[in-house]
């Protein structure tokens, strides 16, 4: 402690890190007993190196905060005499928490986990949340079936997405999409394009950014309901009136074993086991007396992501270069996605990518060691120069077609020198209760009229 202020370092992504930072240390009725000496950054390529723009970071940082890497963070504690070292990023397996905890502990300083109560805020309107287990569960295509089923029913519903801000944060502190446009208008990333799209193609307005108090303030103005659009296995950042949260049972266990999955089980209202067309019985049934055990006051849903090939004809007998949702397959742990299952179903030759991959890509494949047979290509976009080697890996793949898994439309941000054909895949529910039964329950408390 230097003076009569705690010194403290964030450990982050660019997203929940910032987050904390803006409800609890700027803005919170203790942030005089802090000093904030760094942010580091991890997982995302390029994020570090930047800074926290003094005119987010409020009147107590007139130069703005260093982010910095988080491979630095040893250091980084030693010289600038940190006292409390906060993890504020998500999808992590225990071990690596416990890890870096130990590793942090070793240096004398202390560290920390902040829950709900020092970070969530409190909407005015009716908030449902819906967050997961683990990257890649099945979050996006709920999140869609909510936001249309609430619109079918009469109300105006605004989704807000956990960040994604690789940019010039100054230029993020709050952003609404609506079109198309809003897309080119904020330069947005190929993560960020799989998360709006779907949206804007169901006329549902998404907000997002880094400011998420300025954020829902904006998205109250103009809604109903507010939905929380959940990142990786992340908490919500407001407080909900109803929280659903995804399972996998392709990924038995880790319900159990992930942070902050294992919380989002824990304070779920209900639990919506997807890919159960999938899974073995065996597992989801696993997976079932995990959630029983962990929060025996969840209501469980059992659904599938059927998937809806545009073109099916052009993959069978075809040489097929699968291309999947990037976060799902890096940070998200699994090494096949709804392409790949497309391309075995329809009879598609997959080709590898390992003799194509370059630059940052190849890195991904090196961290990311699920990733090694080469059969599938995460979708990495975080900026124009990964979109670059992107389009270069795609052009250099001797295959007759490219078969998408992303959500989005990948033609509208890179032009390729073969057809792309999309994967698509929306929320099924299989039996009762299912949707429509917890907006039944949800309109009845919240929204009466």
């Amino acid at each position: 402690m230097v003076g009569d202020k705690r010194r403290v370092l964030i450990l982050g992504a660019a997203g929940r890190d910032f987050h904390n930072f803006n409800v609890f240390f700027r803005d919170g009725p203790f942030a005089d007993r802090y000093e904030i000496v760094a942010f580091t950054a991890t997982q995302i390529p390029d994020i570090e190196g930047r800074t926290y723009p003094k005119e987010l970071a409020g009147k107590n940082y007139p130069n703005g905060i260093s982010i910095l890497p988080e491979s630095d963070m040893l250091r980084i504690i030693k010289e600038k005499k940190v006292d409390e070292v906060i993890l504020a990023y998500s999808d992590l397996p225990y071990d690596y928490v416990m890890d870096k905890a130990s590793t942090v502990l070793a240096s004398g300083a202390d560290f920390e986990l902040m829950g709900p109560e020092s970070t969530q805020i409190k909407s005015k309107k009716p908030v449902i949340s819906i967050c997961a287990v683990r990257t890649g569960s099945g979050k996006s295509q709920t999140t869609r079936k909510v936001a249309v089923e609430l619109k079918k029913r009469g109300y105006k519903v605004a989704v807000i997405r956990h960040p994604m801000p690789y940019g010039d944060l100054r230029e993020q502190v709050w952003q609404r999409f609506e079109t198309y446009a809003d897309l080119d208008k904020h330069k947005c990333t190929i993560e960020e394009r799989e998360e709006y799209e779907p949206h804007i193609d169901n006329g549902v307005i998404v907000y997002a950014g880094v400011d998420y108090g300025e954020i829902l303030r904006r998205a109250e103005a103009e809604a109903d309901v507010i939905i929380w659009d959940g990142g990786n296995n992340d908490f919500p950042f407001y407080k909900a009136d109803v929280q659903i949260v995804v399972a996998d049972p392709l990924r038995p266990g880790h319900e159990r074993s992930y942070y902050p999955g294992s919380t989002n089980i824990r304070l779920a209202d209900y639990v919506v086991i997807n890919k159960i067309d999938s899974a073995s019985p065996e597992n989801i049934e696993l997976v079932r007396k995990n959630i029983n055990e962990m929060n025996p006051r969840a209501i469980i849903i059992d659904a599938a992501s059927p998937l809806f090939v545009t073109d099916p004809k052009s993959i069978r007998g075809k040489r097929v270069l699968v291309v999947e949702d990037g976060p799902t397959l890096t940070h998200g742990g699994m090494s096949i996605g709804a392409a790949y299952v497309a391309a075995r179903k329809l009879g598609g030759e997959m080709v590898s990518v390992l003799p194509n991959i370059k630059g940052s890509i190849k890195a991904a494949f090196e961290k990311y060691t699920q990733l090694q047979n080469g059969l599938v290509l995460p979708a990495l976009g975080y900026g124009e120069k990964q979109l670059k080697e992107l389009k270069e890996v795609i052009d250099s793949v001797d295959c007759d077609v490219v078969l998408s898994g992303t959500p989005i439309d990948l033609n509208r941000v890179i032009k390729v020198n073969k057809p792309i054909v999309r994967v698509r895949y929306e929320l099924q529910e299989i039996g009762k209760p299912d949707i429509s039964d917890i907006l039944d329950d949800f309109e009845q408390k919240f929204l009466k009229r």
